[in-house]
């Protein structure tokens, strides 16, 4: 393949693919149930939890804050258990993809019950249902955030090229942007398709839509997961890593290591940059998070707009915000990277302002 050629003196160069196209792909795909369940995640279940079993607002509230805890207390374990050497047979599959197939297996079996009446149709008190719903959130997160980490941290073990490693991330971000797009497009269809009164709002007898949803949300992504595994080989299959050979090793020496300090982790806590890029990415995800979970409650609840509603606007928002994103790259190599973080900031505040008062 074109793209796989050119070397010097037996050393890859940057225009070297150690990877197969195929594989390269195999690996993009690999996080789109993820991708998929998050983004039903965060816009629509408090929809569901709210309009359709009509809980109170308390209880759908604490349910997706017990996902987000639940999520905070995985991802660092997963994360230190991820890079052990262990023994144990089912580590043998390799210590990335066995996280990720326990993550997998994890979200397929616990994913579809969030939107699904719960077992039995008898009824039940709300906090009843909060405890059923509250125990398939934690094994769900559990199962997402074993998949995040494993699927990113595979990365540097398949290919110990920089510029590989940069295209791998990028065709990552692009199946995320797909995966989101189809939530809403599924949605869009799923409602409109399921009612003749297109001008009904949400409400209890919509729960066959939602489940309906997931259960081809789910599927899709299971899929690319199955494509995921069948086709991208763990390097630490086996208990061990594979060697590599020696033109590759003088490679990772030449590009890979950096011979100046090396921070511990202590370090960082010594730094104030470090706690001021933490600030400036948690309130500016904390402002997209809030936009993407309330939206559809705005929607639905304030503004009474039409049921395919939910999903028209939060796929226009989306597709304006990979729309705007364009412009911005070519922004901030004009007026740098800061400015261009404080002029987004601004015009988030000044629409949030405008909603506000022209509500």
């Amino acid at each position: 393949m074109g793209d796989e050629s050119g070397t010097s003196a037996g050393v890859p160069t940057p225009r070297t693919h150690l990877l197969p196209l195929r594989v390269r792909i195999a690996y993009s795909v690999g996080h789109v149930l993820n991708d998929l369940c998050a983004s039903m995640w965060f816009t629509y279940l408090l929809v569901y939890l709210t309009f359709v079993r009509q809980l109170r607002p308390t209880l759908a509230g604490a349910l997706l804050l017990v996902g987000q805890v639940a999520d905070a207390v995985s991802t660092p374990f997963v994360g230190i258990e991820s890079d052990r050497d262990d023994d144990f047979w089912l580590c043998r599959y390799g210590r990335r993809k066995t996280w990720h197939l326990i993550g997998t297996l994890c979200v397929v079996g616990s994913f579809p019950f969030l939107f699904s009446e719960p077992l039995g149709r008898h009824q039940s008190s709300q906090e009843a249902e909060f405890v059923y719903y509250a125990a398939f959130i934690i094994i769900f997160q559990f199962g997402w955030a074993s998949t995040q980490i494993s699927h990113l941290s595979l990365i540097p073990d398949i290919t110990p090229i920089p510029h590989e490693r940069v295209e791998l991330n990028a065709m990552r971000y692009a199946c995320t942007v797909a995966s989101n797009i189809i939530v809403y497009l599924v949605t869009w269809a799923a409602l409109g398709v399921s009612g003749a009164d297109h001008e009904a709002q949400v409400g209890p007898t919509d729960g066959f839509v939602f489940r309906n949803i997931v259960l081809i949300v789910v599927a899709i992504g299971a899929f690319f997961s199955f494509i995921f595994h069948l086709v991208v080989r763990d390097p630490s299959r086996g208990g061990r890593r594979e060697s590599r050979s020696r033109h590759t090793d003088e490679y990772i020496r030449s590009l890979v290591l950096d011979r100046s300090h090396h921070f511990v982790w202590k370090d960082w806590f010594r730094e104030k940059g470090f706690y001021l890029v933490a600030l400036l990415y948690m309130f500016t995800r904390l402002y997209v998070n809030l936009n993407q979970v309330y939206i559809s409650i705005y929607i639905q609840d304030t503004l009474l707009l039409r049921r395919e509603s939910i999903a028209i606007i939060p796929l226009v928002m989306y597709v304006s915000g990979l729309i705007a994103s364009l412009p911005i790259k070519l922004a901030a190599k004009h007026i740098g990277t800061k400015n261009v973080h404080l002029l987004g900031g601004a015009l988030g505040i000044g629409g949030s302002l405008w909603i506000l008062l022209v509500r």
